[in-house]
């Protein structure tokens, strides 16, 4: 059984998938607001939630990429860039172990953007070997088209991880 708050009996692990977050989101994503303000701003929205345990809800909500197992094989076939709408200081324990198979990492509140904002891709650009394809991959559709109008390749993360077997053909191609 979940845990409920008053706040319109909300459950605890849905707190980050709420209109209060999602409301404030682009705002963390681009680094507009400080980390502290939007604890802060959590708190003032669910006073009977401790600024630590709303930590450790999230915290233990964020999982690894669902490429994370493959990226190691990948980039011995291909330069590996990660782009990510996300704070750098709460996925930071996941980035340094991946870091080692990427030739860029791209965090939107450390740069100012966010996906599906042209200029984020853009940056990210900035990284690739001109003239490469470029197959981007992304688990919304909204980001794609930011990356189509770069002509890159694009894929849809499904849920059921069929994407992963499209990549593996295009890298592994026998």
């Amino acid at each position: 059984m979940l845990e409920r708050y008053e706040s319109g009996n909300q459950p605890i692990g849905r707190i980050f998938e709420s209109t209060h977050f999602a409301g404030i989101k682009r705002k963390l994503w681009t680094g507009m607001m400080r980390e502290e303000e939007f604890w802060q701003s959590l708190k003032e929205m669910y006073p009977e939630l401790s600024i630590s345990r709303a930590k450790d809800i999230l915290y233990h909500s964020i999982v690894p990429l669902p490429a994370d197992q493959y990226l190691e094989r990948w980039s011995e076939s291909a330069d590996i860039h990660l782009l990510s709408n996300h704070c750098k200081e709460w996925i930071e324990p996941n980035l340094s172990r991946l870091s080692s198979f990427t030739k860029s990492i791209t965090i939107s509140n450390q740069v100012g953007l966010c996906k599906p904002e042209i200029e984020i891709y853009q940056r990210v650009e900035t990284f690739l070997v001109a003239g490469e394809e470029v197959l981007f991959i992304d688990d919304q559709e909204k980001n794609l088209h930011s990356a189509k109008l770069l002509g890159w390749e694009t894929l849809l993360a499904d849920e059921e991880g069929d994407w992963v077997n499209e990549v593996e053909l295009l890298l592994f191609r026998m």
